[in-house]
């Protein structure tokens, strides 16, 4: 017997300057784990987080501290349907403030990207259900950094606090 599957390109529809994490995980409880090391890691942050239930009654289970990064991350949930598949918004925050916290929930398989680029997801279907099978995060290169470059960007990481 055959199998079939086919490639969808989806992109993930939110503001420019917004901050997304998208991952896998393998259990219900990611949503109230994932909302507890995001608030312990950064009090006061807006986000919102959906995941995709792969069993069960397999629904789209959500939560957060803004409604507007709730609403996106379910749009993008929806949009993607994988299971397993979570999807963080983050407004005046980066990803780099909640990444490791993250990555560390017993919950996470993995990170597919942390990013305020243009987004696509690469996503698989057959007959067994969707999946993501990566994602195309930003363009590609324009050139090498020069050494002026280098300097700059050395420069900016310390102005900004981070690097000493």
């Amino acid at each position: 017997m055959v199998a079939v599957m086919e490639f969808t390109l989806v992109p993930i529809d939110k503001p420019a300057e917004l901050n997304v994490i998208l991952g896998q995980s393998h259990f219900i409880k990611t949503v109230e784990d994932l909302h507890e090391v995001i608030i312990q890691s950064v009090p006061g942050i807006k986000f919102g987080l959906a995941f995709c239930e792969a069993s069960g009654p397999r629904l789209i289970r959500y939560s957060g501290t803004d409604d507007e990064m709730i609403a996106g991350a379910r749009r993008a949930c929806a949009d993607v349907a994988a299971g397993h598949f979570f999807a963080i918004f983050l407004r005046d925050a980066f990803p780099i403030n909640i990444l490791n916290a993250v990555k560390m929930v017993p919950e996470v398989c993995r990170i597919y990207c942390a990013t305020a680029n243009p987004l696509q997801v690469i996503v698989v279907e057959s007959d067994a259900g969707r999946g993501v099978a990566g994602v195309i995060d930003g363009q590609t290169p324009r050139g090498e950094e020069t050494e002026e470059q280098q300097q700059e960007r050395k420069d900016f990481l310390r102005m900004i606090g981070y690097k000493l």
